[in-house]
This record gives C-alpha cells, sequence and structure tokens, in this order.
C-alpha cells in the first residue's frame, strides 16, 4: 500500500535527521555523552531492548523495481550506539519495520529484499557483538519460504528471534497455511516479535484520520491486541505450545482488559476451544515490552503476566521518550523483578551472554 510506505519513509526521514542534524553544525566535535550505567540497588545490570528498528538502505536489490525510491535510510551506527549510550540500553535486538516486503508476489525479490536485511544485521552484530543482534525479516506471504529463510538467518547468520507484523496483507497469522512458520519458529526456539501497522486490516480507510494520531496511538495498540487474541483463540499456541510471541506497545490492549477476555468463553452461546485460560497463555506464550511510559503502567502489566512475561522496548528511532526509570524507580517491583524486565528475561530468550 503506497500511502502505508510513505508514511513510514516519512517518519523515519525525519527521526534520521532527529540524529544527524549535528554534522552540519559542529556538534560532530563534542564529546559523545558518556555512556549510562543502569543498576539496581546498586547492582550493575544489562538493559536488552527488544524494540528497535532500522529501515536500511537496499540499493541494487531493489533497483528497477517499484520500490527503488521508496526506501528510507535510518540512523548510522554510530549514532545508534550512542542514543544506546545515552540512556543506558546495552544491546539492541534489531528489525526492519512496517513489512511493505509482504505485499511482493515475486518470491525471488521478497526472498532478496530480507537477505539483505539479515546479511546485513549479522555484519552489524559481527562488528559489534556486545551491542547488537539482528531479528530476521522474513516473507510471510511465502509460509514455507519464511520458515526456510527463518532457519537459515537462525543457523547461518546467527538471528535472535524474528520480526513480524499484525497480518500478511489482511489475512490473520492464526491461519492454519501459516502453521509452518510458527512450527519453525518454535521448533528453533526463536522469539516472534509482532510489530503493528496501525489497524488498516480492521477498520474503513480515512476511521483513524485527522488529528492526534490515532492510527499510531489507537490503531497500533488496536491491531496488537486482535493479533494476540486469535492466537489464543484459534488455537495457535495450542499447536505450538513453547511458542513466544511478544507483542509491541505494552501487549496493546489484551494486558489492560484481560478480564474480559478471560470471561468470554464463560458466556451462554459462546464457542471457544483452547486448552486453558486466556491468561494462562499471556503468563506463558505472551510477552509485552514495557513501552507504557509510567511507573503504574509497567507495575500493571507486571501483575497481569507476570515478570517473566515484561521486557524493555523503546521504539528507537522514532523518538518516544522511553526511559529504564519507570523500571528502576518502580517501588512496586522487585528488584529480582527490576532486572528480569530491564534485561533478564531477553538474556535468556535470545541467549546473549552476560
Amino acid at each position: 500500500m503506497p500511502n502505508r510506505r510513505q508514511f513510514f519513509r516519512t517518519v523515519a526521514g525525519a527521526s534520521a535527521g532527529l540524529y544527524l542534524a549535528g554534522r552540519g553544525m559542529g556538534m560532530r566535535a563534542q564529546a559523545p555523552p558518556a555512556r549510562r550505567q543502569v543498576s539496581v540497588a546498586g547492582k550493575r545490570v544489562k538493559v536488552v531492548d527488544v524494540h528497535c528498528h532500522w529501515d536500511m538502505p537496499l540499493g541494487d536489490v531493489v533497483k528497477g523495481t517499484p520500490y527503488e525510491k521508496d526506501r528510507a535510510t535510518g540512523p548510522g551506527l554510530d549514532d545508534r550506539i550512542a542514543m544506546m549510550d545515552k540512556i543506558g540500553v546495552d544491546v539492541e535486538a534489531i528489525s526492519v519495520n512496517d513489512f511493505w516486503w509482504w505485499e511482493i508476489k515475486d518470491q525471488g525479490l521478497a526472498r532478496a529484499i530480507c537477505n539483505k536485511h539479515n546479511d546485513t544485521l549479522a555484519a552489524w552484530s559481527r562488528q559489534h557483538p556486545d551491542r547488537f543482534v539482528g531479528m530476521a525479516s522474513v516473507p510471510l506471504q511465502f509460509p514455507e519460504v519464511a520458515a526456510d529463510m527463518l532457519q537459515d538467518a537462525v543457523k547461518r547468520l546467527g538471528a535472535r528471534g524474528v520480526a513480524i507484523g499484525g497480518h500478511v496483507n489482511g489475512e490473520s497469522l492464526s491461519l492454519p497455511k501459516y502453521d509452518v512458520f510458527w512450527a519453525k519458529a518454535a521448533e528453533l526456539g526463536e522469539l516472534a516479535f509482532m510489530h503493528p501497522n496501525g489497524s488498516a486490516n480492521l477498520l474503513q480507510q480515512g476511521a483513524l484520520a485527522g488529528r492526534g494520531g490515532l492510527g499510531n496511538i489507537v490503531g497500533n495498540p488496536l491491531e496488537t491486541t486482535v493479533f494476540l487474541s486469535r492466537l489464543i483463540f484459534d488455537g495457535t499456541f495450542d499447536k505450538f505450545p513453547t511458542l513466544k510471541v511478544c507483542g509491541a506497545h505494552g501487549g496493546g490492549y489484551l494486558p489492560s482488559y484481560i478480564g474480559r477476555t478471560e470471561v468470554a468463553c464463560q458466556r451462554a452461546g459462546q464457542t471457544c476451544i483452547i486448552k486453558k485460560k486466556p491468561s494462562d497463555y499471556m503468563h506463558s506464550n505472551i510477552l509485552a515490552d514495557a513501552m507504557v511510559f509510567s511507573s503504574e503502567g509497567v507495575r500493571h502489566l507486571v501483575a497481569e503476566m507476570g515478570a517473566s512475561q515484561v521486557v524493555f522496548g523503546t521504539d528507537t528511532p522514532f523518538g518516544w521518550p522511553v526511559t529504564v526509570d519507570p523500571i528502576v524507580d518502580n517501588t512496586s517491583l522487585s528488584n529480582a523483578e527490576k532486572e528480569a524486565v530491564l534485561g533478564g528475561n531477553l538474556i535468556k530468550l535470545l541467549r546473549l551472554t552476560t
């Protein structure tokens, strides 16, 4: 969809400018900010960020295609490390966002784009193995190819997870045709990080237009909520009980209103064929990033999901005011829970060295 690509190109270009604007103003001569060292009760802890994007240039891969002039360039490696140091992030798990390549019907082109993503992120990881890991890009419009490419990215390139959207050209990922992909993710033990795209698959065109950026602040969590709910109610987690899926932006609205979801199957006339309660899947299969901007929001996520299911995320480089403070300074969390959310959970899930 050209409008969606235009939106992300504009946002990514503006975000990159925030990082790079100083180059023409003499700011490069200034000393970089000191690296923030995050501690809990005097103990240094590793902070791992699951929610980081890079809309990388694709060069010859898309030359001569309709996508040639449609790819923005994100901030470079040095700029990203400086931002990480400023807010106290030790490791980023980087993904390529928007999933525009899922619209491509040419299997060879879709495969080439994902290979470019995966090879580039692997190179970044090799250059700075203590700061970056890549999350695989896959062409989910071709589920079997996506499964094969995920295995290649993990086994050959060292990817630590896979990035996915909330639907494939309007189709739910809970449909049986996508089981081959979920089976491979579960087999490899790879975390699937789901990022939404404004609920274009759920709402009529223009429904969230106008002031306030509602496509982002309402549409994104709505898409995540529906995506996770379908994985529950359509039995995806029952088929693949070891599968781990992380929903961006606090897991959408699901953790905030799990009570309504929980009782849905108890009402007369409801048809729910699942093996456990919805909250059981939220305590085992579903994770959420702690990108909720307040100590109370973090407390609520942990209370509803458990500390083992909440991880740190910033949405870099899109300029949200995310810090570690709502976790570090949270009087409702134990020190062990703070360590888990800041990085401990992702150290295990992404197989990082401590």
